[in-house]
């Protein structure tokens, strides 16, 4: 019988520092490091984790509002992180913001959709929470009558 709780990832070096990973679900991504170091060929491995983090949150977001009937018309995640200056290089401060737009999302159900995300669904914010403190923000357009809310709030309060 098959744990269902177990993920898996492998990389493989092709050349110099560049690899390909590839998870569990069969796809595949090349990572490298910055010129001087690697190749300039691929995501560098910190970067795929703000990634994660960014897609991990955006999937549960855009989840929660569809279950709602909410009509998502643009939804990007955009997130900005702060590392230690010393090794390991480790996230101190990420900030979240959701830009999205939509004629009918009401802003409370889109903070609701944040807040679970944040704090029940999100695994990867929970597991950077740990090191780094993360703030939320997002920016809803196409609102009749609210052209733009914000909303912050931290993880850990």
């Amino acid at each position: 019988m098959a744990e269902n709780n177990i993920s898996k990832a492998m990389v493989t070096l092709v050349d110099g520092l560049q690899f390909v990973g590839e998870a569990s679900s069969g796809h595949a991504i090349v990572l490298d490091g910055a010129a001087g170091f690697g190749r300039d060929t691929g995501t560098r491995p910190m970067e795929l984790l703000l990634m994660g983090l960014a897609g991990c949150t955006g999937m549960d977001v855009a989840h929660i509002l569809r279950k709602r009937r909410v009509n998502i018309q643009h939804f990007q995640v955009r997130v900005n992180a702060r590392h230690a200056p010393e090794h390991p290089k480790v996230y101190t401060n990420i900030e979240i913001e959701y830009v999205i737009k939509g004629p009918d999302i009401k802003v409370k159900d889109l903070e609701r959709a944040i807040r679970l995300s944040a704090t029940k669904f999100c695994s990867a914010s929970v597991m950077l929470g740990a090191t780094a403190r993360i703030a939320y923000k997002y920016r809803l357009e196409g609102v009749e009558g609210e052209s733009e809310a914000s909303l912050e709030f931290e993880r850990f309060e």
